[in-house]
C-alpha cells in the first residue's frame, strides 16, 4: 500500500506550496512545561539542522513555546533558510508568569504576535500561520479570523490556517476566506475532542469530513499521545512485523490513514528524531490498516 509522499498547502490559491509529507514539531525543544530553554541546546540545534538535511520541509513552531524559545532556535540553526522550507507558526495564545496558557486573540494581540514571530524568525512574511482557537473567549471567532485575513492582505502572512477548530467554526471560516490547513489533535489512540486540566483539545475526527471535502491538509498534534485506553497489542504486532518501534507504526498509520494528513512528530532527542523519520518509508498493507482499525 503506497502513500502519497508530498502534500500541497494552499492548493486552490495562486500561491500553492508543495512539500514532503512529513514535518517536525518544535514544542518539545523547550524546557519542561513548554517553558524556558532546552535542557540540551546543542542537541536541539542539531535536530533542527538534521531535519532540513534529511528532507523535512515543514517546521511547526509558535512564539508561545518557551515563550519565543523555539523561534530563536530555528533562526539560530537554519537562517538563512532553504528556499523550500515552510515555517508554520501559531497565534492566539500567550504564557502567564505561572507558566500557564491564556488567550491572546484580540486584533491588537494577534498583530503583536505576528510582528514578534516575523522579527524573531527574521522573516518578511510567514508562509503559514494557524489561528489557535481558545473556546469561550471574549473576542468573537469571526473577529479573530478577520484580523488574520487583514494581515494576509497586508503581506505579513501567505496562508491562513486554523488550530483547535470545531466543525461549526470551520464552516464559518470557509465562508470568510481560504483556509489552507487545519491543525487539531489526532493520533492512533486519540482521534476525538478531549479535555486536560480544563482545556479543550479538539480532535481532527470531527472536522475531517469538511477537510476532505475541501481538500484541506490536516496537521495532527499530540499524534503520539496515549490519552485513550491503550491498544498496544495491535501496534506491537505490526511493529514486530516490520521490526519497527511503536512510535514508527503510529506515524506510519497516520501517513496511510488519509493522504491529507501531514504528521509533525516532535522530540528533543536526536535519536528519536532519526527513528521517527524512518516511519516515512514504512509501507503498511491494506490488511495492516484493517487490523489496526
Amino acid at each position: 500500500m503506497s502513500i502519497k509522499k508530498t502534500i500541497t498547502i494552499g492548493k486552490k490559491t495562486n500561491q500553492p506550496i508543495t512539500i514532503n509529507r512529513f514535518g517536525y514539531g518544535t514544542m518539545q525543544l523547550t524546557g519542561d512545561l513548554v517553558w524556558g530553554e532546552p535542557k540540551n541546546r546543542t542537541e536541539a540545534l542539531q535536530i533542527l539542522k538534521s531535519a532540513v538535511n534529511k528532507g523535512i520541509q515543514f517546521i511547526d513552531t509558535a512564539d508561545f513555546y518557551g515563550p519565543d524559545v523555539t523561534n530563536r532556535l530555528i533562526a539560530e540553526a537554519l537562517y538563512p533558510y532553504p528556499s523550500d522550507l515552510v515555517i508554520c507558526t501559531k497565534v492566539g495564545l500567550s504564557r502567564s508568569s505561572d507558566k500557564g496558557w491564556r488567550p491572546f486573540n484580540t486584533p491588537e494581540n494577534l498583530r503583536k504576535s505576528i510582528e514578534r514571530n516575523l522579527k524573531t524568525l527574521k522573516l518578511d512574511q510567514i508562509q503559514l500561520v494557524h489561528l489557535r482557537i481558545m473556546p469561550n473567549t471574549e473576542t468573537p471567532f469571526e473577529k479573530q479570523l478577520e484580523t488574520m485575513f487583514e494581515m494576509q492582505n497586508e503581506g505579513k502572512i501567505l496562508h491562513v490556517g486554523l488550530s483547535n477548530v470545531n466543525p461549526n467554526e470551520l464552516n464559518v471560516a470557509l465562508k470568510m476566506g481560504h483556509i489552507a490547513s487545519v491543525e487539531n489533535a489526532f493520533g492512533y489512540r486519540q482521534r476525538t475532542t478531549f479535555k486536560v486540566h480544563g482545556q479543550e483539545y479538539r480532535g481532527l475526527e470531527g472536522v475531517m469530513p469538511l477537510c476532505i471535502k475541501n481538500e484541506i491538509p490536516m496537521i495532527p498534534f499530540w499524534s503520539l499521545q496515549n490519552s485513550l485506553p491503550k491498544n498496544d497489542d495491535k501496534i506491537s504486532v505490526i511493529a514486530d512485523k516490520y521490526n519497527a518501534t511503536s512510535a514508527q507504526i503510529n506515524l506510519a498509520w497516520l501517513l496511510h490513514y488519509n493522504e491529507l494528513l501531514l504528521p509533525i512528530p516532535g522530540t528533543s532527542q536526536l535519536k528519536h528524531f532519526d527513528e521517527n523519520i524512518k516511519a516515512f518509508d514504512i509501507s503498511l498493507t491494506d490488511e495492516d490498516m484493517k487490523f489496526l482499525g
